[in-house]
């Protein structure tokens, strides 16, 4: 059984739960959120504390922490939001943001790499950061991680994109010269 469930989640100021069925809607300062019930578990809200507890059963009793988290993600989603930035490295690599709902993307190949933004999703470029945020941690993950996969960073030179901080272990290659 999780640890997690023998603490609350504390309801963040502007922020409201209702239970809709077996779905939870959470609603804040930057948007709405909803989120499918798992069966087998019990949630009960007590003034500004949430708390998520064991139900009937054992056949969930692994997605209780799953939940939990699910749970701390939405709320935290819909009062402060989350972000990912990237960094584009290598000669003649950038991003262009057209029109707002196209991320194209330059990065050596023959023609330039064209993704639409998702829904739910806002992208900011400048100069060789992408700033990737939204609502919903799991699609700006995701979001993130599919930009990242289109050129990843090589251990070489360092070039493609990288997360913000990320260090790439970089490799010696070839010496010139060398004598046996």
């Amino acid at each position: 059984m999780s640890r997690l469930i023998k603490k609350s989640i504390q309801i963040p100021a502007g922020a409201t739960v209702t239970q809709n069925g077996s779905n939870f809607v959470f609603k804040g300062p930057k948007g709405e959120l909803a989120l499918k019930a798992v069966p087998g578990i019990e949630v009960s809200i007590e003034g500004d504390q949430f708390w998520v507890k064991r139900g009937e059963g054992l056949e969930n009793e692994a997605m209780l922490g799953t939940f939990w988290s699910l749970v701390k993600n939405a709320f935290q989603g819909v009062t402060e939001g989350f972000a990912k930035n990237l960094e584009i490295e290598g000669v003649g690599y950038r991003a262009v943001l057209e029109g707002g709902s196209e991320l194209v993307l330059y990065l050596g190949y023959a023609l330039p790499v064209r993704r639409p933004v998702p829904q739910g999703i806002t992208i900011a470029v400048d100069k060789n950061t992408i700033k990737i945020s939204g609502i919903d941690k799991e699609k700006v993950g995701q979001a993130a991680a599919e930009i990242r996969a289109l050129k990843k960073p090589e251990p070489y030179k360092g070039k493609g994109i990288r997360y913000a901080g990320e260090v790439i272990r970089r490799k010696v290659g070839k010496k010139a010269g060398t004598t046996a």
